[in-house]
């Protein structure tokens, strides 16, 4: 792993960056007018409930859609225009299961090594360090349909850290997992943000997942509500915790709608 290099304290280029982003599915308009940037080697929380715009925002951060309104940049390069350059700075694990459940752990991670050209010896070195890392040691001649809900996320993050990014997005990682899994998860991404200097986007709606020292955005139907360091989000929405906080950002007293944890 490398750590994230940058200029000097207060000349840092933001890890990522979202600038007046709107995005719309014919007439119905998914984001509106997003703007949010996070640091390197920080854990962000993306909180917002389903429908928030949360998966679309990361579509848009990824390239799978096309930005039309507004920007966004990772370490300075711009997504649209320079999406190579932008890319190979990320590391994504998606809401879905992606893994091919035919093949084994170390099949999965070595085609996807080789779509980013390591290849033999490397690709096996970095293989075998990162499943130290996930706490899957030894597992690569395991069948991927063999592990548990968990472990298989433990080997998607394996894979989003292959080629080494320096800013890593989770949608929805733990969706479907116990406690105890969720946990393990987490603290592993954490570990991550002060080891190795990653910064982190944690897309999620459960809010027993963020820690009173993260940073926290928050969306509610495609518009940005609230944005900064959870103290400073929970003061300004007049809760008593970041719970109360994202209850009324999310207008979930009115509505009584939402599962703010399992």
């Amino acid at each position: 792993m490398q750590h994230v290099r940058t200029s000097g304290p207060g000349d840092q280029v933001a890890a990522l960056d979202v600038a007046a982003v709107s995005h719309s599915y014919g007439s119905k308009r998914a984001l509106n007018d997003v703007s949010f940037s996070i640091a390197p080697a920080s854990f962000t929380v993306l909180l917002g409930l389903n429908g928030a715009g949360k998966t679309t925002l990361f579509s848009l951060i990824s390239h799978l859609y096309d930005t039309r309104r507004g920007s966004i940049r990772i370490f300075g390069h711009d997504v649209s225009r320079a999406s190579g350059e932008a890319l190979r700075r990320v590391g994504i694990v998606f809401q879905a299961r992606t893994l091919d459940l035919d093949l084994s752990v170390h099949q999965n991670l070595s085609y996807h090594a080789a779509l980013h050209g390591i290849g033999g010896r490397e690709a096996r070195q970095r293989i075998a360090a990162l499943l130290d890392i996930v706490d899957m040691p030894g597992r690569q001649h395991d069948k991927a349909r063999s592990l548990s809900g968990g472990q298989m996320r433990r080997i998607e993050i394996a894979r989003a850290l292959l080629h080494r990014p320096s800013l890593l997005l989770l949608d929805e990682a733990t969706v479907g997992l116990d406690i105890q899994s969720r946990a393990g998860i987490l603290a592993t991404i954490r570990r991550l943000v002060e080891t190795e200097g990653i910064g982190v986007l944690w897309a999620t709606h459960l809010i027993d997942e963020v820690d009173d020292g993260d940073h926290v955005v928050v969306l509610r139907q495609g518009e940005l509500v609230a944005k900064g360091k959870v103290a400073d989000v929970v003061r300004t929405s007049g809760g008593g915790s970041i719970r109360d906080a994202f209850s009324r950002l999310s207008r979930i007293e009115a509505t009584g709608t939402a599962e703010l944890s399992p």
